[in-house]
């Protein structure tokens, strides 16, 4: 599959030929569905919590007589009809995460290559070495890339002074090739990969790494 090299300036482009992953019809697709859900379920803390009418402090004293008062009967200035009362059915502390086997991430992540790359949202760059590691030169080169969107720049990995000049880039975000993950192959509207970092990648996608 040929995908488009820049240079380390993004000024000139070319053509080259990378041997990625290849899939027909929907193979794969259930599996990326799976493995995002999965992603974005584990990142949640799950520390929500509400009080039950018996957890509230206060209302153990009968706020007035059972009868004779013309009002209507209540045992606690607790209940969940009051303010301040317990609440019915609210979030409690909870495991979210849920466990994907090894072989349905390593599907996923190649299916979600694959189809990035066959919609030309994959771009190689030689290095990310602009002439200075400044942020206005790297907001240039991924400008001259992806002039729109999120951007996710891939290396393998990233030079200090290229780190610092790329993440204070409101649009952009960082992550080394063998951290990058499916959940990272479809959340970012541009993938901008260095020749290095595509080779891990291409690697782990052929020899079913997730």
């Amino acid at each position: 599959m040929k995908l488009k090299v820049y240079s380390s300036d993004a000024t000139q482009s070319s053509e080259k030929e990378f041997t990625l992953p290849l899939f027909e019809g929907t193979k794969g697709l259930q599996a990326v569905k799976e493995v995002v859900v999965a992603h974005r379920a584990n990142a949640r803390q799950g520390t929500r919590s509400t009080k039950t009418r018996g957890e509230v402090r206060g209302g153990g004293k009968k706020p007035w007589a059972q009868k004779g008062t013309g009002r209507a009967r209540a045992g606690s200035i607790r209940s969940p009809l009051w303010s301040g009362g317990g609440v019915v059915f609210g979030p409690r502390p909870r495991d979210f995460s849920k466990k994907i086997n090894s072989k349905v991430k390593a599907l996923a992540f190649s299916r979600a290559l694959f189809d990035r790359a066959v919609a030309g949202e994959i771009e190689v760059i030689e290095t990310f070495s602009p002439a200075q590691p400044k942020t206005k030169l790297m907001h240039q080169v991924v400008r001259r890339i992806c002039p729109k969107g999120k951007v996710l720049l891939v290396d393998a990995p990233f030079a200090a002074d290229i780190t610092r000049a790329a993440r204070n880039l409101d649009r952009v975000s960082l992550q080394d090739a063998v951290k990058l993950n499916t959940l990272d192959l479809v959340a970012y509207t541009k993938i901008v990969v260095s020749t290095k970092a595509i080779e891990q990648i291409i690697a782990r996608a052929t020899g079913g790494q997730s």
